[in-house]
Order: C-alpha cells, then structure tokens, then sequence
C-alpha cells in the first residue's frame, strides 16, 4: 500500500523559511549580545587606573578582603557596573516601547522631554523641599509622567513630528527650570544637583541602587507580561484596533515605560540619548523587528562601555555617562533627521 506525501504550498514554506532565518538571526543576535555585555561588565570591573583581576574580583565578591582592591571594587567599580546595567536596561526597554507603539525613531523619552521632566521635579525636590533618597524617586517618577501625560494631551492624538516637536519645546522648559533651580542651590547639594545636568553614575551608594531595582524589576516584570501589545503595536493603528488590542492597553505600556524612565533617571539623572540609540541598533541586529530583551542589552552595553570610557578617556578627568551618550547619540540624531529615517509607520 502507498503513502502519499503531503506537499505544502509554496507560500507555506517560504513564510516558514522566512520565520526560521528571523528566529536564527535573533537568536545570534541575543547571545552576541549578552556576551558582549558580559565582556564590558568584566573589563569595567577589572580594567581602569587600578587593575584587579578577574580571580581576585570573584574572591572579594565573595566575601574575601583583599587590602585595596576590596574596597575600590565594591565601593566604585562594581557599583557603577551593577547600576549602569540596570539603568541600561530601563532606559532600552523604555526607548523600545515609546518608539514602537508612536511609530517614530524620534519618540523616545530623551527627546519627547520625559527624562528631563523627572530631571526637574528630582532637582526641585533637593533644592526647594530639601528631600532625598525615595522620595526624589517618586518626585522623578511623578515628573516623567507629567510631562508624558501633558506631551500626550498636546498631541491630540497625533504620534509623529507634533508629538516629537512638542517634547522637544516641553524639554527646553524642563532644562530651564533645573538651570534655575541649580543657581539656587547651596555648596551641600551643588554636587547633588549637578548629577541631573549630565547624567552620572558616580556618587551612587548601593542602598540607593536596591532601591532602585526594588522598584524597577517589578515594572520589568509588568512590562514582560504586556510584550505582547508591543507586537500588535508594530502593525499600526488600524491593524491593532482590528486584533483587539484598544488604545488602553497601549497607553498602559507607555506609562509603564514613563516609570522606567523615571527611576533610571531618578538614580542616574539624564543619560542621554541611551533610549533613543537602544532601538534602531537592537532592531539592526534583529532583523528590524523590536526585541525588548536585545534593545534592554544594548542599553545595558552603551550605558556601561559609555560609563567606562567617560572614567578614564582623559585621565584624572571623570566625565559622566551622560556627556558620552550625548557625543554618540546627537550624531545619530542628526543623520536620521538628514536621511529622513525617522518615521516608523503611520503617523
């Protein structure tokens, strides 16, 4: 007796074929990634002015105290590393979303005035309430969202260059209220302030780093349970109206991503451009498709490598985080304003 062998169409099999070299692509792209982050986390802990080795790195992390190293790694380096990480992630994860579901390369929450709003309430909080510690995380968290909300209300609903422009118009507002509020502030929290005019990941104690992730992983978790509006997001407007995905579910996302970069702003202050650099670059490496997990990587490899390189690029000279991402980000802004890039579906 003979067996017939089903025969597939050959639409079927080329979208099969399609999906598998994607999944392969991604695939690579992931582990590429994570080793790179791994490599820059290493070099970030062990490398610089005072080397440690990496056996010796493991033994203090364990426990072991070695006179010196013990403490520059655990009180500067690993903490730098740990909270560059985090806030990598948050602004990455932060940068994907906003870009993805207003279909914009521009809408990301360094440009549309969300960092900088979180900027000026957290700088409001130190100079004028004389606050710290959690409650400039809230005061941050409640400025980013101010601001997302009064850009949104503006907008009227528009997710293209009106949107961009007005948080660009909200951003020059923000920089100028901390201006203000800085020539305000007295020599004891003249340090603290200048943290929210750059961008930095020095001066960060680990109390306020657990604070930091407490709030944030909760967010992440949140923000992993609703990835899939994000993928419907991708395929417009009317196609996402169409599978049941309301603008409610949408605007959740976003807001979740408004506290992300909160909280990464809140403990680091304005690192700029990392979210709006973490999207093109994960969807390049993807295939062009928004992976949450390889743009949250590429935050995490920008914000450490940029950490690093500002330490030691000069010298005796600490530059911050923010003053690197911002001599990489503004480049790649102007050449996708230049090469007209910037649009990512329907506006």
């Amino acid at each position: 007796m003979s067996t017939v062998t089903p025969t597939l169409d050959p639409p079927i099999v080329a979208v099969r074929s399609a999906r598998r070299r994607v999944a392969r692509r991604t695939t690579y792209a992931l582990s590429g990634l994570t080793v790179v982050w791994v490599a820059v986390f290493l070099v970030r802990i062990t490398q610089g002015d005072f080397l440690i080795s990496l056996p010796d790195a493991v033994r203090i992390i364990l426990g072991a105290e070695i006179p010196g190293a013990s403490y520059i790694l655990m009180e500067s380096k690993l903490p730098r590393a740990v909270l560059g990480t985090g806030v990598g992630v948050a602004l990455g994860l932060a940068g994907a979303i906003f870009q993805t579901t207003l279909h914009n390369e521009l809408a990301s929450p360094d440009i549309v005035g969300v960092t900088l709003g979180a900027s000026a309430a957290a700088v409001f909080g130190i100079v004028v309430l004389g606050q710290s510690g959690p409650v400039i995380s809230a005061l941050a968290v409640a400025g980013a969202l101010g601001v997302a909300l009064t850009v949104r209300a503006l907008a009227d609903g528009h997710n293209g260059y009106r949107l961009v422009l007005l948080g660009i118009g909200i951003s020059a507002v923000m920089s100028a209220v901390i201006q203000y509020l800085f020539t305000r502030v007295d020599e004891f929290n003249a340090t603290k302030v200048l943290q929210w005019l750059g961008g930095s990941l020095s001066n960060v104690d680990w109390r306020a780093i657990g604070l930091f992730f407490a709030l944030a992983v909760p967010v992440v978790g949140a923000i992993a349970w609703r990835s899939k509006v994000l993928r419907v997001a991708e395929l417009g407007d009317d196609l996402r109206a169409g599978l049941g995905a309301g603008p409610g579910s949408v605007d959740a996302l976003i807001a979740l991503a408004v506290i992300l970069a909160g909280l990464a702003t809140a403990v680091a202050g304005p690192v700029a451009f990392v979210a709006f650099l973490t999207g093109p670059i994960s969807r390049a490496l993807t295939g062009g498709r928004t992976r949450l997990v390889a743009a949250a990587l590429v935050g995490a490899v920008i914000v450490v490598l940029g950490d690093h390189i500002g330490a030691y690029l000069l010298g005796d000279i600490n530059l911050p985080v923010g003053i690197i991402t911002g001599a990489i980000g503004a480049p790649a802004l102007i050449w996708l304003i230049a090469t007209g890039r910037t649009a990512r579906g329907s506006r």
